[in-house]
């Protein structure tokens, strides 16, 4: 399927209404926009089919009819290497990696492996919402390293973390492409968050679930070929369920190049009693080929033309920015030019252009003022968007 075709494929409308979509069924209990009316831009899924080869994975398993315990995983663990390396730089050995039910449950394997109540995680925010949830439900405390802004991109301040550490952290948390503000970080950044983590003796969790979603021009880094020397304290995150929109599977990697490290990981998920579905696996197997590859290219292109679409619109609105989109498909953007309350804001977005979002301060330090706009949607979706956004606004235009 050439790349025309693959658009065609995207700008398709599905209908998500009513099939237990948490992004669209459940948009009116969260922010009281209906689906019948509403556009749903704030949970991180896609409105898009996966590739076939998925498609046809799942098909063969019910063709079978049997759906028993999983067991030789081989062809999984070879289709997470052979990804790495072709299309990342990165070698990966089948031994270093383990299966979780996604990355928000491996972070919350990561704290149960490498940290005891009270300790403290650290994250630079504004940054993924569900972190704080998890290292909260722990009894582990979140320490907030905010992010500064610098020339339109959001820049760590490692001077200042250093004087806010106490001794008492033992975990830091990156979000790598950063969500939720689209940006991916430079070597020199992913250096400087590994040495930051070496001087504290801090184990680094680089969770990298957003590294095949770059925009044309742009290139993701990952923090094992980007600081090698970390090994010893470096835990890996990646999983096929952002790229492929695979999110219902809940399959993600937590990989560990270091064999102390893997034990501790190991033992963890022995005494928590977790392996992973086979559908999960299927899917992410078949993924990770050459197939899933080319769709992952065409679909990069496809969401930078809604990038642009996006960016062009709601920068016409005076007060209004939009940081860059270099990564992910989730767009930050900042209201605070307009002076206006939180609540007239979402009275505005929500209650008149009837889109749901998420809304800037769950991210942390630093998110107060911003909103997160999902923009993996056919263009159509994102061009009615824009419009009710301009109208919205209309008054201060």
């Amino acid at each position: 399927m050439g790349f025309d075709d693959m658009t065609t494929r995207f700008d398709e409308e599905i209908e998500r209404r009513g099939t237990h979509s948490m992004k669209w069924d459940m948009m009116a209990a969260r922010y009281g926009v209906g689906p019948e009316d509403g556009i749903p831009m704030w949970v991180a899924d896609m409105d898009f089919r996966p590739p076939d080869s998925v498609q046809r994975a799942l098909q063969h398993m019910l063709d079978r009819g049997i759906y028993g315990y999983y067991g030789d995983d081989a062809a999984y663990l070879e289709a997470i290497v052979w990804w790495m390396r072709t299309r990342h730089g990165w070698a990966v050995e089948r031994e270093w990696i383990f299966t979780t039910h996604g990355l928000v449950n491996g972070t919350a394997l990561c704290l149960q492996a490498f940290t005891r109540p009270g300790d403290g995680v650290v994250l630079f925010t504004p940054v993924y919402h569900a972190f704080f949830r998890v290292i909260r439900a722990a009894g582990r405390e979140v320490v907030e390293c905010p992010l500064v802004e610098r020339d339109g991109r959001m820049v760590m301040d490692c001077a200042a973390y250093d004087a806010a550490m106490t001794g008492r952290e033992k975990m830091v948390v990156l979000c790598s492409p950063h969500n939720p503000g689209g940006q991916v970080w430079t070597e020199a950044e992913l250096r400087e968050v590994a040495e930051f983590a070496r001087r504290h003796d801090l184990i680094l969790v680089s969770d990298e679930i957003h590294h095949d979603l770059v925009m044309p021009g742009h290139r993701h880094t990952v923090m094992a070929n980007a600081a090698p020397g970390i090994a010893d304290r470096l835990v890996m995150m990646s999983a096929t369920t952002k790229t492929f929109n695979l999110a219902g599977g809940h399959t993600g990697n937590v990989i560990i190049a270091d064999g102390a490290l893997r034990k501790r990981f190991a033992q963890t998920l022995l005494g928590l009693g977790i392996s992973a579905n086979s559908f999960g696996l299927e899917m992410a197997r078949a993924a990770y080929s050459p197939e899933g590859a080319e769709w992952v290219d065409a679909l990069c292109d496809y969401l930078d033309g809604n990038r642009r679409l996006f960016e062009e619109g709601v920068r016409a609105i005076p007060g209004v920015r939009v940081t860059p989109l270099q990564a992910t498909y989730l767009e930050w953007v900042d209201f605070r030019g307009l002076g206006m309350e939180e609540a007239e804001l979402l009275r505005r977005i929500e209650g008149v252009a009837k889109i749901a979002v998420n809304h800037g301060g769950t991210f942390g330090a630093g998110g107060a003022g911003f909103q997160r706009f999902n923009i993996a949607t056919r263009r159509a979706r994102v061009v009615e968007a824009v419009e009710r956004l301009q109208k919205a606004f209309a008054d201060v235009q």
